[in-house]
């Protein structure tokens, strides 16, 4: 008899309760192996590759491409042991691994153990309630040979919060037929819209509205999830929770540029790539020494100020998925030449989508390098959990007085916002007057 398991969503990364299905790498009928790759999710932080936890036949996708499925709610079914050796086993959400954690068993605790982490604890993801769905209706239990039904949320909800449920076949079904599944009242346990429902909608379709004006039709939709959802919610969290203040400066760096003319040629910095970045990302961190408050946290819950000595030196960077913000650990301890080659891996590595959840956490202060796209300057969000964020921007030629003499120099601006619960102006303007002496005079680093 074949013996069914079905894989729950894991949780990729601490505090995740969502993820979005990108794509499928099986489908029903393939034989997969451990370790095996078979969907690629994007959660609130990145995109991750989900490995198989066994060996077996795929027997059923519980999930579609575009779909949010919770934490714990299960994804895919796999008959382990299509031979039929092993006796039957109805399928169940897989509460697996004992002690030593085999990849899909059940760990003390209820938690599953995967490549990702142990994943969720069982029975931990409830699904919202339907507003206006009748209780459930006991239902007699599903022969043990039979996959339990599974069902899935669709891809969004609307502000209303109401959530249709049906399984995928259905839904896919009811797209086809062009069906609303938000327009039907399941006739299922607890609600579920059924094929039945669908048809019968085809068959008895309900009474045309009356004519409105279509503002609609030069209108496009796209449901908030993913990256973006969670950057507004750190965005308006940080915003709303964390005084802002914002400072400017305007620095000739014409010092700066001519200094990285030079190093470009030295045969230490030959291969690589040398941008203005890297000079700003140095003297952030020396500029940290001087003014370790822009580098600490403000802890609510036990109402202390966290200073760290260490510096997580995070990177604005824009990626088709949206703005992330990778980590780069211990800049204050790398020279000028390891933070170029750091920054050039975090640019490529974001570029590609494969930044993973790790790389953007557990951040200290952060540069936004909003100069690649020409701007001057800006007011920018400290990402929460942080006390400060620099914007550095484009370095223009102006003309600038020198000696008493107006003279072209290349220029640019800065911009810091900092969180005064934790900086005080005189602080945060100390913080900035030194990175631009840094940056007008590189020199200024010897006496730090």
């Amino acid at each position: 008899m074949p013996q069914f398991k079905q894989f729950p969503m894991p949780d990729t990364a601490e505090g995740l309760t969502e993820a979005e299905i990108l794509t499928w790498h099986v489908k029903p009928g393939d034989a997969v192996k451990v370790n095996q790759v078979i969907v690629e999710i994007e959660t609130a932080k990145a995109a991750v590759e989900l490995p198989c936890p066994w060996d077996g036949v795929v027997t059923e996708l519980l999930a579609e491409v575009g779909q949010t499925v919770e934490v714990g709610v299960p994804i895919i079914t796999i008959d382990v042991d299509p031979s039929g050796s092993a006796p039957a086993a109805a399928p169940t959400p897989t509460s697996a691994p004992a002690s030593n954690g085999k990849i899909g068993e059940e760990m003390p605790g209820g938690r599953i153990a995967t490549l990702v982490g142990y994943g969720p604890r069982a029975g931990a993801a409830k699904r919202r309630a339907r507003k206006d769905a009748p209780a459930p209706v006991a239902a007699a239990p599903a022969p043990v040979s039979a996959p339990a039904p599974v069902v899935a949320e669709p891809v969004a909800a609307p502000a209303g919060g109401y959530v249709p449920l049906a399984k995928p076949p259905v839904r896919k079904l009811a797209k086809d037929l062009g069906v609303d599944l938000y327009a039907l009242s399941g006739s299922g346990p607890g609600g579920v819209i059924t094929r039945e429902d669908v048809e019968q909608a085809v068959a008895s379709p309900a009474p045309a509205p009356a004519a409105a004006v279509d503002s609609g039709s030069r209108e496009r939709r796209v449901p908030i999830k993913g990256v973006r959802k969670a950057t507004a919610q750190a965005m308006v969290e940080s915003a709303f929770t964390a005084p802002h203040v914002t400072e400017f400066l305007t620095v000739d760096v014409t010092p700066m540029m001519e200094l990285r003319a030079r190093l470009k040629n030295a045969p230490q910095f030959r291969d690589v790539k040398l941008t203005p970045l890297a000079f700003a990302a140095k003297a952030v961190v020396l500029a940290v020494r001087r003014t370790p408050d822009v580098n600490a946290t403000w802890d609510e819950a036990a109402q202390e100020i966290v200073y760290k000595d260490y510096v997580h030196l995070g990177i604005a960077a824009a990626t088709p998925r949206g703005l992330v913000v990778p980590k780069v650990r211990d800049a204050d301890r790398m020279s000028l030449r390891e933070l170029a080659v750091s920054l050039d891996a975090l640019a490529t590595t974001a570029r590609e989508g494969k930044t993973t959840p790790a790389d953007m956490m557990g951040g200290t202060i952060t540069i936004t390098n909003v100069g690649v796209f020409g701007v001057d300057t800006g007011t920018p969000i400290i990402n929460p959990g942080e006390s400060a964020i620099l914007a550095f921007g484009a370095i223009r030629d102006m003309p600038w007085v020198v000696d008493g003499q107006v003279v072209p120099r290349k220029v640019c601006q800065l911009a810091l916002s900092f969180d005064h619960r934790v900086v005080d102006g005189q602080q945060g303007s100390q913080f900035l007057a030194d990175v631009g002496a840094l940056l007008a005079d590189p020199g200024v680093a010897m006496t730090y």
